[in-house]
């Protein structure tokens, strides 16, 4: 068998730091030290102008940007986002015209009706899953079903439905429901469900030509929503691992199908841990061209107020300089 020496490390070459390129210096890099006295604005600015800073500064940038040349800003979202009680951040940038269209998955309509009836959400599923009790709320499974038999008939799809619903019935905190919000503000607000995923399913009012039917007229009309993207737009996905990711994919194909050129826009996947549809199908494929896609990891409850700050302080900034 060979035999194996200890290598010399006498002959090694070494070469003057100051003659090195480096990554990371304290002129561009570094934070701020913090002050008791620092405003949002300090706070922001200080932060290292690095790795998940850089990238959400980039997003911030892109709706900024997108806000004052009239580009969509696309809030596409799961029900995590809703039992980390957001709405009122989201709610905020809808009011102010920043967030122009909002596409959700069903568990997120559920919470969102949820809160505007009881101003509660999200029940212990292992508490009452042997019972047999899990997920049969009769005001949840009989009103949201209700509401999309009567959105049928109007002509409107599964979002609008249940936010007219929420607002013609008077919920008691429908101030706090993003479906409500948006059919008030008249922007698209889309769900998009997969039967047997979601609890009005399971009750004996569900009707799955009714739920097909409305959740197909969401994607057609989201598909719209996706061909203005171009040229500036931006696309966030938070909280959803699946569905949403997909859906996006499926309308941004149609869209180029149809002969619109979408490119030149943003995208950014904002959640706990980054799965591989987000990756590929939101910021990777669809800013293969000209567009820019970022990755945003760790809690809602956290980074998206964060951005929201972020984007309602650089605008007033902005109108004052």
């Amino acid at each position: 068998m060979k035999k194996y020496t200890p290598v010399s490390l006498d002959g090694i070459r070494t070469y003057s730091i100051n003659t090195r390129n480096n990554k990371v210096n304290i002129a561009e890099h570094f934070a701020s030290e913090p002050s008791r006295d620092s405003s949002f604005s300090d706070f922001f600015a200080g932060l290292p102008d690095l790795l998940g800073v850089e990238a959400l500064r980039g997003v911030v940038d892109a709706i900024i940007h997108a806000h004052r040349k009239s580009r969509p800003v696309v809030l596409a979202m799961g029900g995590h986002v809703i039992k980390c009680g957001l709405q009122p951040v989201l709610k905020k940038l809808i009011d102010c015209g920043i967030i122009t269209a909002v596409a959700m998955n069903g568990s997120a309509a559920i919470h969102d009706y949820e809160v505007s009836l009881v101003g509660a959400t999200s029940e212990d599923v292992g508490a009452v899953l042997q019972s047999g009790d899990f997920g049969f709320s009769e005001e949840t499974g009989g009103g949201m079903n209700a509401a999309l038999k009567a959105g049928l008939e109007q002509g409107v799809g599964f979002g609008e439905a249940i936010g007219r619903a929420i607002l013609d019935q008077n919920h008691p905190h429908k101030d706090f429901s993003l479906l409500a919000t948006c059919v008030e503000n008249d922007i698209p607000v889309t769900v998009h469900v997969a039967l047997g995923t979601d609890i009005i399913h399971q009750h004996p009012q569900a009707d799955g030509a009714v739920i097909g039917e409305l959740s197909m007229q969401d994607f057609r009309l989201l598909t719209s929503v996706v061909a203005d993207l171009g040229d500036g737009g931006v696309w966030l996905n938070v909280g959803s691992a699946v569905l949403l990711p997909e859906v996006f994919l499926k309308a941004l194909s149609i869209a180029q199908n149809l002969g619109h050129q979408v490119d030149n826009f943003t995208t950014a996947n904002f959640d706990m841990i980054q799965h591989y549809r987000p990756l590929q199908n939101v910021v990777k494929r669809p800013t293969s061209g000209q567009g820019r896609g970022y990755t945003i990891t760790g809690h809602h409850e956290i980074n998206i107020p964060l951005l929201a700050y972020a984007i309602l302080d650089g605008l007033r900034r902005e109108d004052l300089g």
